[in-house]
C-alpha cells in the first residue's frame, strides 16, 4: 500500500501576506460598494430632482399662457441641453423638436399621465439614459412631457467607481507589502530558532539563542535554551559514559587478547575439540578489541577532541603503501591524471577511510577489487573502492553509515558495525560525504568525497 501523498500548503510567510492582501480586498471592496452605492443613490435623487423642478417649472409657464389665452409658441419652451419636451394640448401634440414624438416617453409614464396622475420615470432611449417628467394639467387641458439626460451622471459614476477600484488595487498592493514586512518581522524569531537549531544538529551544542525583547519572544527563547541545555547535557553524559566504559573495557581486553595469543601459540598441545573452541574466542576476542577500539576513537570524535590536521601527500604514493599495509597489496589501485600530485589531506583519517572501505569489502563484498581516485570539480578528491559482492539494496544505502548499522546481505557476518560510521564522521571531518552506489558488473561502489584538497 502506498502511503498518503503529503499534502502541499503554502509557506507561513506567504500565508500571512495572502490573509493582509485578502483582508484588504474585502474591505477595500466592501467599503468601495457602499461608497459608490451611496454615491450612486445620491447623484442620482439629486439629478431626479433637479429634473423634476425643473419640470415642474416649465409645466406652470406653459399653463399659465394657455390659461390666460396667451398665443403659445412651442419652440419657446426652455429644455436643457439634450433633452426634448412633447405637449399634449387635447389630442394635439406639439414638439419642440420634430425628432421626438411622444411615442418616445415610457408608455409607463404616458398611461400614468392620462389617468391624471403626474410622475417620473427613468429609461433608455436610442441607448441613452434619460429621466422622464410627465405633468397633467387638467385646467389647461393639456399633458406635458420632458426628458432630460442622464448620460453626465452616469459618466460621473462611472469615473467614480474607477477611482474606487483604482484605490482598491492601491491598498490591496499596500496590505500586500505590509503583509510581507509583517510576516518577515513575526517570523525573523523563528529563522533564528531555526538557525540555532541548525547549529546545534551540525555539532554546536554551545549555540543559544540571545535574549528578546518582546516578553512571548523571550519566553521562546529561554524555553529552546533550555531544552537546548537539557540536550547538551544529556549527550555530553552519553559520550561520556561511552568513553568510559571502552576505557575501563581496555584493559581487560588487553590482557584477554595478550592471554587468548599465549594460548593461541601452543594449540599444538590442545585437544582438536579444545582448538575449535580457541579459535571461536580468539575471533570474538580480536572483534571485541576493534569494537571497543572504534568506539574510543567515535568518542574522541564526539567529544570534538580529534582536529582535522590537513598535509600534503601524494596520493598515488600513499593509496598503495596503505594498501600494502593492510593486506591488501594485490588490489588494483587507479589515480585519475587529473588527481594533483600533491592534495592537502588529513592522513591519519584517509588512512582510516581506506582501511575501513579495504575491510569492509573483505568482510561482506567479497573482497576489493578496484581502488580508484579521481577528481570532481577543481578542488574535490573522491576515493572510491569497488567490490564484487552482492552490493547494497537502495533502502539501505543511507543506513549503513550510521553506527551499528548493518545491510541485510551482511547481518550474519563478522564485523563491529562501526567502520562504516567512521568513513561518514572522518569524511565529514573534511567536508565531504561518503555513500554507495552500484557497480558496474554487479558489487558495491563505496565513495568518499574530501573538499578543498587543493
Amino acid at each position: 500500500m502506498n502511503p498518503p501523498r503529503k499534502r502541499r500548503t503554502l509557506r507561513l510567510r506567504t500565508r500571512v501576506m495572502v490573509f493582509f492582501s485578502l483582508t484588504a480586498l474585502t474591505a477595500s471592496l466592501g467599503l468601495a460598494v457602499v461608497t459608490f452605492a451611496t454615491s450612486r443613490s445620491f447623484m442620482i435623487d439629486q439629478r431626479q430632482q433637479t429634473a423634476r423642478t425643473e419640470a415642474y417649472t416649465n409645466a406652470k409657464a406653459v399653463r399659465d399662457q394657455l390659461l390666460t389665452g396667451t398665443q403659445f409658441n412651442v419652440d419657446a419652451l426652455r429644455t436643457e441641453s439634450g433633452g426634448f419636451t412633447v405637449l399634449l394640448l387635447g389630442d394635439r401634440p406639439y414638439l419642440a423638436d420634430t425628432r421626438y414624438s411622444l411615442e418616445t416617453f415610457p408608455i409607463e409614464l404616458r398611461l400614468l399621465v392620462d389617468q391624471g396622475g403626474s410622475g417620473q420615470q427613468r429609461y433608455e432611449f436610442d441607448g441613452d439614459p434619460y429621466v422622464a417628467i410627465g405633468i397633467n394639467m387638467p385646467a389647461a387641458d393639456a399633458q406635458y412631457f420632458e426628458a432630460f439626460p442622464m448620460e453626465s451622471t452616469e459618466s460621473n459614476l462611472r469615473a467614480i467607481a474607477t477611482a474606487l477600484l483604482a484605490g482598491s488595487g492601491v491598498t490591496i498592493l499596500f496590505a500586500g507589502f505590509a503583509g510581507a514586512w509583517t510576516s518577515r518581522r513575526l517570523l525573523r524569531p523563528l529563522s533564528r530558532v531555526a538557525t540555532a537549531a541548525g547549529e546545534i544538529a551540525s555539532g554546536g551544542l554551545d549555540v543559544r539563542m540571545a535574549r528578546e525583547n518582546d516578553p512571548d519572544l523571550d519566553r521562546l527563547a529561554s524555553s529552546f535554551n533550555e531544552m537546548a541545555d537539557a540536550v547538551q547535557t544529556r549527550i555530553e553524559r552519553e559520550a561520556r559514559f561511552a568513553s568510559d566504559v571502552s576505557h575501563e573495557l581496555r584493559s581487560p581486553i588487553t590482557a584477554l587478547t595478550a592471554a587468548v595469543e599465549v594460548l593461541d601459540g601452543r594449540r599444538d598441545d590442545l585437544p582438536e575439540r579444545s582448538q575449535q573452541a580457541l579459535d571461536l574466542v580468539v575471533s570474538q576476542v580480536r572483534r571485541f578489541d576493534h569494537m571497543v577500539m572504534d568506539l574510543l576513537e567515535l568518542s574522541r570524535i564526539d567529544a570534538g577532541s580529534s582536529e582535522l590536521h590537513r598535509e600534503e601527500v601524494d596520493p598515488r604514493e600513499l593509496i598503495p603503501r596503505i594498501a600494502q599495509r593492510y593486506g591488501f597489496g594485490e588490489v588494483e589501485i587507479d589515480v585519475a591524471t587529473k588527481v594533483p600530485p600533491l592534495v592537502r589531506l588529513d592522513k591519519l583519517r584517509f588512512e582510516r577511510i581506506l582501511a575501513n572501505l579495504l575491510e569492509n569489502a573483505r568482510e561482506h563484498g567479497g573482497g576489493p577489487v578496484r581502488v580508484f581516485a579521481e577528481m570532481r570539480g577543481r578542488q574535490t578528491l573522491v576515493l572510491g573502492v569497488e567490490d564484487a559482492g552482492p552490493g547494497v539494496a537502495r533502502g539501505e544505502r543511507s543506513r549503513i553509515f550510521e553506527r551499528f548499522a548493518r545491510g541485510s546481505a551482511a547481518r550474519h557476518r563478522v564485523g563491529t558495525g562501526l567502520g562504516l560510521a567512521l568513513v561518514a564522521e572522518h569524511a565529514q571531518a573534511h567536508g565531504g560525504e561518503a555513500w554507495v552506489e552500484d557497480r558496474p558488473g554487479g558489487g558495491a561502489r563505496f565513495m568518499v568525497s574530501f573538499l578543498e584538497v587543493t
